[in-house]
């Protein structure tokens, strides 16, 4: 395009037609390498060049550079993903050129005769240096070559520096977005794999334990989370019962929780009381864990004997269980026992209590995701709100944990949770 025509309004209503549509077509780009070969062939339109070259000095020092683009070259080379395969060069006019960071105009080109790059430069008389800015330093470059001398204009070279990083900038964003897309499904993997280790870890299945009915609901806030419960199995037919939340979230959380979980199921010798299994877990989490971390662990843990229908338990920082003495209507909760959170002090001791049941009994235990959980409003469910689902005696412990979720599900408007949430229901049969 002559000057000429660039000075008629129809050539300038061309142009600009041209730039836009060239602007429309980048905006569609995923694929930085699409993207560069999409932008090369719409601004030789616009700008006619002899040879264009690329380079970059990223991860090189000492006058080291390799060309990551050539239009002599017959086979497309992707520099981001294909690195070994770019021409390596040291010295010359291309390394003093991209070392000194700075645009630069030759017009009159004339090469040394051990200039190392000299298959690309031959033949050319103008060279226009446009330098690829990123963190201040010029780690890239784009280099235009023209036959005659004193090619390149000089009021219009501002304007290609300009262009050129602009869409350089644009270019480096799609291959930072690549590189994060795969960092993300590569630690999206990693999460799946560490939620179903931790999914493991817990109960297969409920166990069936005489005169107790129970159901369970568990929710990670993410993949995988630092709620624990699990049932142990006693002599003489009692039964543990133990629910935990390990402080924080996601991945760490989790890691955590499976460190606990393996420090209860290794108690030795014969099975303790409540407040002797919490002191275990404690001192180990302490000594091993806890001492390097600011990681805790609130847990309660009690022990049912279906025969008598008695739970002895002891806590440790752990949110009091609910209990609706159905025969006389009475609400309360389960508080008479409690202690400092696990992994904190060695040498805490946890107290026990001990508690009859009775025939319609109605046991919550619960980590703090759900008295926790906002509604839209910023307001907590609260125990209150728990307490209110306790309205029927007659149902059993599945329909009761229906009823608590439903009722949590409507005060949060369907929120995703931004904490773990464990139930466990239980009734006294």
């Amino acid at each position: 395009m002559s000057q000429t025509e660039l000075k008629t309004e129809s050539a300038w209503e061309q142009r600009l037609a041209l730039i836009v549509e060239t602007m429309r077509d980048m905006s569609r780009h995923t694929d930085p390498q699409e993207m560069v070969r999409a932008y090369g062939a719409r601004i030789r339109q616009l700008i006619p060049e002899g040879r264009r070259l690329s380079l970059s000095r990223r991860g090189l020092s000492d006058s080291w550079y390799r060309i990551t683009r050539s239009t002599t070259w017959t086979e497309e080379i992707n520099p981001w993903k294909e690195k070994d395969r770019l021409p390596l060069f040291q010295g010359g006019l291309l390394a003093e050129l991209i070392y000194s960071g700075e645009p630069r105009v030759v017009d009159d080109l004339q090469l040394a005769d051990d200039e190392p790059a000299r298959e690309y430069l031959a033949g050319f008389r103008s060279l226009l240096a446009i330098p690829m800015y990123d963190q201040g330093e010029s780690l890239n470059m784009v280099l235009l070559l023209q036959e005659q001398a004193a090619a390149f204009v000089p009021e219009e070279i501002p304007d290609l520096v300009w262009r050129s990083n602009l869409f350089g900038r644009a270019t480096s964003n799609l291959v930072l977005k690549d590189e994060l897309q795969h960092a993300y499904q590569a630690l999206d993997r990693e999460l799946k794999i560490v939620a179903h280790i931790q999914r493991a870890l817990l109960p297969a299945q409920l166990p069936t334990i005489p005169t107790l009915d129970i159901a369970v609901y568990y929710q990670p806030a993410q993949r995988a989370g630092g709620d624990y419960y699990d049932f142990f199995p006693l002599p003489d037919g009692k039964w543990g019962i133990f629910i935990a939340d390990v402080s924080g979230h996601g991945t760490p959380a989790a890691v955590f929780m499976a460190v606990t979980h393996c420090i209860a199921h290794t108690h030795p010798g014969p099975p303790a009381p409540p407040g002797r299994v919490l002191a275990y877990i404690n001192r180990h989490l302490v000594t091993h864990y806890t001492s390097v971390s600011e990681a805790f662990v609130t847990a309660f843990y009690g022990v049912y004997d279906p025969a008598e229908r008695v739970l002895t338990y002891a806590s440790a920082g752990h949110n009091a269980p609910r209990l609706k003495r159905c025969r006389d209507r009475i609400l309360g909760e389960l508080d008479q026992a409690g202690g400092l959170p696990l992994g904190i002090d060695p040498d805490s001791d946890y107290e026990e209590a001990r508690l009859p049941l009775h025939h319609g009994d109605q046991l919550i235990f619960y980590t703090d995701g759900i008295t926790e959980a906002r509604n839209p409003g910023d307001q907590l469910f609260g125990t209150e709100r728990l307490d209110q689902t306790l309205t029927d005696c007659t149902l059993e412990a599945h329909a009761l944990l229906d009823d608590i979720l439903k009722s949590l599900e409507h005060f949060t408007a369907g929120h995703l949770p931004d904490d773990d949430r464990t139930l466990i229901v239980a009734r006294v049969q």
